[in-house]
């Protein structure tokens, strides 16, 4: 299906955030404050597991900065997270699980950090959104299938290549210089404006001018270029890293940024970084006419901020008529207060019906709900009646399922054994299982 350009809100909710915001703090608590479907475009460059710490240049704009590329499922990954990948995103915990066997528990704990920022992204962006995240070659290939399982393989619109220079010289590689933009959409209803490019060949350029259409092989050539491909050899032409660069080796040139930006919003709306620590999503998207908020740990990012915008010449420190004013930036330590139905970011699946509520009051863990229900009703499989001597050999699982509306809370809850919980998946209800259970012999006794 062909894109669809809108620039109505196609849900009711409304953004909380005020336009130009530096929010500084972790950005999971700020994600989990904004309104649902309230954002147009997110481009982000996230960290990306590179095992290895990062310093900005001495004296530069971003002196000071730092942060560790490293990830540790025993100090990194928090029991909530995990709860809420195992109820509501079993394919996102699938993809874990394969990263520790695969890539080690390190690689794991990356994926699960960074996937639960990401399924609160899905949620913020609307429906006619599109998120287009950074990556390299360490975790790409974690990192896709992880976005396969939130956003929905359907909605992978493009694996994006831009290539960049630099000195190197390995003995036994070859060199690696490219980076990768992993495009994914909401729905498959989404804003895309095509651009174009020049042409290589001056001949094609000179037939485009004069006939528009070359008689060889059909071909159409227009004045305007060729459409963009997917891969970007041209970005660091059009690039001035004297004005740019802040100091941090992470930084990402402006024209990539512009050019994701014209492609997937329109002047206007609402574009956020999640990881905006050297303000090129910031400063792109003011100079492109849209909204944006940023969001960064680094103390120092709402400085950098403040010192792009003056570089470039669109905002002044004191009143003017012209341009924007430092006044205009709004920088807060505090979560945004929602005003929407506070939905939880879930899938798609749990979202359209609310057959069951969640009671209120607070919520127990995965771990004490196995606990409160091994001791009330001992260590038995309720799929098949086998006891067993030790919890390890149970799971817990949803009675009635997410996918039918099925809450979280203890009284839906069901203790399992490994074959059971796999036969069980996440479609059938307890009642189903035992059914089927029953038609393959498996029931005890």
């Amino acid at each position: 299906m062909s894109p669809q350009i809108a620039n109505q809100p196609t849900r009711a909710n409304r953004i909380n955030v005020a336009n130009r915001t530096v929010l500084h703090g972790d950005n999971l608590t700020f994600l989990r404050g904004i309104n649902t479907g309230t954002v147009h475009l997110i481009a982000t460059d996230p960290p990306f597991n590179k095992s290895k710490d990062f310093h900005a240049t001495p004296d530069s704009l971003a002196a000071g900065a730092r942060f560790s590329d490293r990830w540790k499922w025993d100090t990194d990954v928090h029991p909530d997270w995990i709860d809420a990948i195992q109820d509501d995103w079993p394919a996102v915990w699938q993809v874990i699980e394969a990263a520790k066997v695969a890539s080690g528990t390190d690689m794991a704990a990356f994926l699960c950090w960074l996937g639960v920022r990401l399924m609160e992204m899905h949620r913020v962006l609307r429906d006619d959104g599109s998120l287009y995240l950074h990556i390299d070659h360490t975790a790409h290939a974690w990192v896709k299938a992880l976005m396969d399982g939130i956003f929905g393989r359907k909605n992978f619109r493009n694996e994006i290549v831009w290539c960049y220079s630099g000195a190197s010289s390995p003995k036994a590689d070859f060199r690696r210089k490219h980076d990768t933009l992993l495009r994914y959409t909401k729905t498959n209803t989404y804003t895309f404006n095509v651009q174009h490019q020049p042409y290589n060949n001056p001949d094609i350029l000179r037939r485009a001018s004069t006939k528009g259409m070359s008689a060889k092989r059909g071909m159409d050539y227009r004045e305007e270029g060729m459409p963009l491909n997917d891969w970007w050899s041209d970005i660091m032409q059009l690039i001035n890293w004297h004005k740019e660069r802040v100091g941090f080796p992470t930084q990402k040139p402006l024209a990539l940024y512009e050019r994701i930006i014209v492609a997937s919003s329109n002047p206007g709306d609402i574009v956020l970084d999640p990881f905006a620590g050297c303000a090129t999503t910031p400063v792109a998207a003011e100079r492109l006419d849209r909204q944006w908020i940023g969001m960064d740990i680094w103390d120092g990012a709402y400085q950098v901020v403040l010192d792009r915008l003056q570089a470039e010449g669109l905002a002044v420190d004191g009143e003017s008529d012209r341009l924007l004013t430092l006044g205009d930036i709004h920088y807060s330590t505090a979560p945004p207060i929602r005003s929407d139905d506070d939905e939880v970011a879930a899938p798609a699946f749990t979202l359209k019906s609310r057959r069951y509520e969640e009671p209120p009051g607070p919520r127990m863990t995965r771990a004490e709900m196995k606990q409160t229900l091994i001791d009330d009703h001992g260590m038995a499989c309720n799929g098949c009646d086998r006891q067993f001597d030790d919890p390890l050999y149970l799971e817990l699982d949803h009675n009635t399922p997410r996918s039918d509306g099925g809450i979280n809370h203890i009284s839906n809850r069901v203790l399992l054994c490994g074959p059971c919980n796999r036969i069980k998946s996440n479609t059938l209800t307890l009642t189903g299982l035992r059914r089927r259970n029953a038609e393959l012999g498996r029931m005890r006794g």
